[in-house]
């Protein structure tokens, strides 16, 4: 079996608390074997712009979701300089959790696609804001 497309995600939040509200929702399609957390990594920005990545040890046990790290290293993916550069879009005064997974639910789709000789040239997210405007106005 192959692996999924790999998708990563920059949530930010005001202060210095992440909230407890997401935990539940990220174990859900976990638990559904939706997705695989492959890493996840918090930081702050303090408000002289100043970045420090956060130790899971410091975060409160009810704002962070279980996962099962990935074994051996996921080189490649990101390195302290990239998390340092989309840190850089967390607002000052806020803090962020950097999420990195798998779609578990595109592997047979993907491996379909290996079999019959394809490849993929375009792969794209386009922000639930945008698909959210282009069906309001389309009804």
């Amino acid at each position: 079996m192959g692996i999924g497309p790999v998708e990563y995600l920059v949530v930010a939040f005001p202060g210095s608390r992440f909230t407890g509200r997401i935990a539940p929702a990220l174990a859900d399609i976990v638990a559904s074997r939706t997705v695989r957390i492959l890493d996840i990594t918090f930081v702050r920005r303090a408000a002289d712009g100043t970045i420090d990545c956060v130790e899971l040890q410091d975060l409160d046990p009810d704002d962070l979701v279980a996962y099962d790290p990935v074994e051996g290293t996921l080189a490649g993916l990101f390195n302290d300089a990239d998390i340092q550069a989309l840190a850089q879009s967390v607002p000052p005064g806020s803090s962020a959790a950097l999420i990195v997974w798998e779609d578990l639910w595109a592997v047979p789709l993907t491996d379909a696609v290996r079999g019959a000789g394809g490849v993929t040239v375009a792969h794209e997210r386009i922000p639930a804001e945008i698909a959210e405007r282009a069906l309001s106005e389309a009804r």
